[in-house]
């Protein structure tokens, strides 16, 4: 099974460099590598071309319109059987959590597989903020605000290509549009491995200010509504939906 990881990346050298190191280490043998960066000016660039020498890794930079646009762009030149995603502030857990990953696919006939996932501080130190534990799937929690965690979800192509990729309209919440898209008119019904295959640092562009947390939840609803999902309870039921995950393990 030959899986493409995307990464949309912008003026992240501090990050990009331990992202890169966590995929280089998975032993799944068959990756893809899309590295899709919107014109850096920083020191991301040098860093991106020295992975780009991988026969595995491809280099693509010149501007876009956001990372929604940026993630399509690598959606358009994929080749793999499996799509996935590693934000450039994101990490694998560990060096198996792609090789079970292709497991989880091979074990049943699905067109997804998803997993968990830790926010940790954005300091570098690893220590857990929050504990996403996605649990089972089912159609009706789809209708109390569950999803899974977008970086821990892997898909197949042919879903994506049948089905469209990001709606850059929404410049928020195009994953959770794509992902009620996928799973309600793609008639998916996922895997759930119970581990964690996703670290990734607080701070994401959904809730670094009261006005963003605001149009996050009007782009959610307006997801909901129009993948006839749900409504304002919907949007209730994955709003508080987070609270355990600040509790302890």
């Amino acid at each position: 099974m030959k899986i493409t990881i995307i990464t949309a990346v912008y003026n992240r050298e501090a990050t990009i460099g331990a992202a890169l190191a966590s995929l280089h280490a998975q032993t799944h043998a068959h990756i893809e590598h899309l590295i899709i960066d919107g014109g850096s000016t920083d020191g991301t660039l040098a860093i991106l071309r020295a992975a780009a020498t991988r026969a595995d890794t491809t280099l693509g930079s010149e501007p876009d319109h956001g990372i929604y646009d940026a993630l399509n762009k690598g959606l358009a030149r994929a080749t793999g059987d499996v799509i996935g995603i590693l934000h450039s502030d994101d990490e694998f857990a560990d060096p198996q959590v792609l090789a079970d990953v292709a497991a989880a696919f091979a074990a049943s006939p699905t067109d997804a597989v998803y997993g968990d996932l830790d926010y940790v501080a954005a300091d570098g130190s690893g220590r857990i903020i929050r504990h996403w534990r996605s649990g089972p799937y089912s159609r009706s929690r789809l209708a109390r605000g569950w999803m899974p965690p977008h970086p821990a979800l892997f898909i197949r192509k042919p879903v994506i290509d049948r089905h469209g990729g990001y709606d850059t309209r929404l410049r928020i919440a195009a994953d959770y549009d794509a992902i009620l898209r996928w799973f309600t008119r793609g008639h998916v019904a996922p895997a759930y491995v119970p581990r964690v295959l996703v670290r990734m640092r607080v701070g994401g562009e959904s809730n670094r200010s009261l006005e963003r947390i605001i149009r996050k939840s009007r782009e959610d609803l307006e997801a909901l509504r129009q993948n006839k999902v749900g409504g304002l309870s919907a949007l209730a039921w994955k709003n508080l939906s987070k609270l355990p995950q600040f509790l302890r393990r």
